[in-house]
């Protein structure tokens, strides 16, 4: 291939990156991109498989085609410019090309074995070679793969992070903030209104410079929670909610049982929250606190029409077809965690079956796929998304834009029980969803710290 000068670099794209990104190619801005035919034949493997990545991989197939088009064999060995395919002036700038590493000479292969993998690493150890002027990088979010390129000699080996809102999720927004001590102790600056039975405190900027809207402030010495209800370049507005009466609140005969709940159980009931974010460990409340919120909005108050609760499934039941049934009996064994939060709910009635399968009339609650959500336009409903940490930014985007008016969603997930191939914690739509929405008026953030489920799922989490 020709390289247009000594300052630009070569990047060699891995197919997991255009499954996880598939307009990836177009990302490294005045850098040249190199796709390896092998990573063709891979897309051309998946594209038509029944697996849900089949349709990431033919959207980058067509992308590329459009680029790749109207260039002769030569023209796309050596490279066809990026220039005017996307971003305007601020789209990329360098070229694209196909390695066929099929016709690579055997004495530059450093792996002779003909697993896909290792055809693609002697593509990047190829490239290094015959390019010193330049710097070649793999890429790729295969970490074996990474350590294989290494130890055969490459010189540059990377993750693909041009997606990453945060570089790790310790960073990640906890949808609350916690002063040490007691925090009148440290605001003295402040003007206080009442507004019917509500308290708001006008603070000064500088005492929360990195507040966003519904955010909590909490501290540790427990008197005081509040909420930020507004916020001008000078001052925050913060809602006093009052730690008793938020530690109060109940939804469904269901209680907080510590502070991280009550402010997630607060948005949960609040009307004017159209999305709520709960992330969390196992055990840490997230389906029962969503679950109790539901029913109490649906059958106690009225407030929306019905239920539906929904998840990934697992690659193997991606379709759901396999399954006998409708489409709800189907979704039943992935969702096993509501109806389990629904026993808990109703164990001390005389009845907890006939009390279960009361409510779910009653609430009208339907298990739906992911799957069948695309096309949708849910109106005055609670949705429910379970397990959201294995989902992709574009798949969550596909389930948001669902809600019609009057619509809620409730999105639940633990960024440390990842089984997606293709996704890590950082990756993640969850992690999208958190940092993209945080300044979005209409949406909330918690993250549940304490394991409530039992002493033994407690210690589990703190000590495997």
């Amino acid at each position: 291939m020709t390289v247009t000068s000594s300052n630009t670099k070569i990047y060699v794209l891995d197919t997991n990156i255009l499954l996880h990104d598939p307009l990836a190619f177009l990302s490294f801005q005045e850098h040249d991109v190199v796709i390896p035919m092998t990573v063709l034949e891979e897309l051309d493997h998946i594209k038509d498989s029944k697996k849900d990545v089949a349709r990431d991989a033919r959207i980058s197939i067509r992308a590329m085609e459009n680029v790749l088009k109207d260039a002769t064999p030569e023209e796309m060995s050596q490279g066809v410019s990026l220039v005017g395919t996307t971003g305007g002036e601020y789209g990329p700038r360098g070229r694209l090309s196909v390695y066929t590493d099929l016709l690579m000479a055997q004495e530059s292969q450093v792996f002779t074995s003909n697993e896909n993998d290792n055809r693609i690493i002697n593509v990047a150890l190829d490239l290094q070679q015959s390019h010193l002027e330049n710097e070649v990088i793999l890429v790729t979010k295969d970490i074996n793969m990474r350590l294989k390129a290494k130890g055969a000699g490459m010189g540059k080996v990377e993750d693909y992070r041009t997606d990453q809102l945060v570089d790790d999720i310790k960073y990640l927004s906890k949808g609350y903030m916690t002063f040490a001590g007691d925090f009148w102790t440290q605001v003295s600056d402040v003007e206080s209104r009442q507004e019917g039975r509500d308290v708001i405190h006008r603070v000064p900027k500088s005492v929360l410079p990195d507040a966003y809207i519904n955010e909590f402030i909490v501290d540790e010495a427990g008197t005081f929670a509040g909420i930020v209800e507004g916020i001008d370049s000078d001052f925050i507005e913060i809602l006093d909610l009052g730690v008793e009466r938020i530690m109060s609140r109940q939804a469904w005969g269901i209680r907080p049982k510590n502070i991280g709940q009550a402010m997630a159980l607060h948005t949960l009931l609040d009307p004017h929250i159209d999305l709520v974010v709960m992330t969390g460990p196992a055990g840490s409340g997230k389906t029962l606190l969503a679950l109790a919120a539901a029913l109490e909005m649906v059958v106690e108050k009225n407030m929306y029409d019905k239920i539906i609760v929904t998840r990934s499934t697992p690659e193997i039941a991606e379709s759901i077809g396999f399954l006998p049934g409708t489409e709800e009996e189907k979704m039943a064994p992935w969702l096993s965690a509501i109806t389990d939060s629904l026993e808990v709910l109703h164990k001390h009635d005389e009845s907890t079956s006939s009390s279960m399968s009361y409510i779910m009339e009653k609430a009208n609650i339907q298990f739906k796929s992911v799957n069948f959500m695309r096309g949708r336009s849910i109106q005055n409903a609670i949705v429910i998304l379970d397990e959201s940490q294995n989902l992709t930014a574009s798949q969550l985007k596909t389930i948001i834009t669902r809600c019609g008016e009057g619509t809620k969603l409730i999105c639940g997930g633990n960024l440390a029980q990842i089984d997606s191939n293709y996704l890590s914690a950082v990756t993640s739509g969850l992690t999208y969803l958190v940092e993209k929405f945080k300044n979005f008026e209409g949406s909330s953030t918690i993250t549940l710290d304490g394991v409530v489920r039992s002493r033994l799922a407690e210690f589990a989490e703190k000590s495997l």
